[in-house]
């Protein structure tokens, strides 16, 4: 498990899906509760494969950088 997604999902709200992931993988438990709902993973590689998949879906910015390419020419306006 990467230490930044790790870091990320324990940084996220406590209550919240992410940080139930998240504390369940540092905890050695397969089973999460989330608002009421609780889910048995198979593996603490299955939490961990989750928790990779909500990083980048949250955090596609950090995924995708986006370059913008500025034009300019010397008599000014065309």
């Amino acid at each position: 498990m990467d230490p930044t997604i790790l870091a990320w999902a324990l940084a996220q709200p406590s209550g919240t899906r992410w940080r139930g992931l998240a504390d369940a993988f540092t905890g050695g438990t397969t089973r999460v509760s989330v608002e009421g709902r609780t889910v048995e993973y198979r593996s603490l590689e299955e939490i961990a494969r989750a928790l990779i998949a909500g990083h980048g879906a949250e955090n596609t910015a950090a995924r995708r950088p986006s370059i913008t390419l500025a034009s300019f020419s010397p008599g000014g306006t065309r």
